[in-house]
């Protein structure tokens, strides 16, 4: 049975995360896809194409991406390449305290170039990446013309 996940599961935006797929056929040629929707419903994703090791895994922390939007050994490449569907869209984060960026990733046999509704995946899972961390308090700023916010540790 094919399986991804993401360790950990919940963090922090800016920790690295380590994403691993297990189950797969020793050189198995497979798709990884990363997507999220944004807080306006914009989509935005990545994929990399990988070639599982004699044991049928793919970290990509340790393998190649052999293609895709981006190639070579990026562990976090599937998060850092989020493309916008839309043009001239970019990934911002408004509320950054009250809720996370729910990133799902999917593995799908062979190479997967678009996003067909019929293909399913082998495996899926989803990791939240969050911009405030726990009991931090947002103090909004207003003085004079300077607008910003404070945000405090616990």
């Amino acid at each position: 049975m094919v399986e991804v996940t993401v360790t950990p599961q919940s963090s922090l935006a800016d920790r690295p995360v380590q994403i691993r797929v297990r189950g797969l056929s020793p050189s198995q040629l497979v798709t990884l896809r990363a997507w999220l929707k944004d807080e306006q419903g914009e989509c935005f994703q990545s994929r990399a194409f990988f070639r599982a090791d004699g044991a049928g895994e793919v970290d990509p922390g340790l393998h190649a991406a052999l293609g895709g939007n981006y190639s070579g050994v990026w562990p976090m490449g599937l998060l850092w390449f989020l493309q916008p569907d839309t043009l001239f869209r970019r990934l911002v984060k408004r509320d950054v305290a009250g809720s996370p960026f729910r990133v799902r990733l999917e593995v799908f046999d062979g190479l997967c170039l678009g996003a067909d509704p019929r293909e399913q995946p082998l495996a899926s899972c989803e990791a939240e990446r969050w911009y405030v961390g726990p009991g931090v308090q947002r103090v909004p700023i207003r003085e004079g013309r300077v607008r910003g916010a404070l945000f405090l540790p616990p």
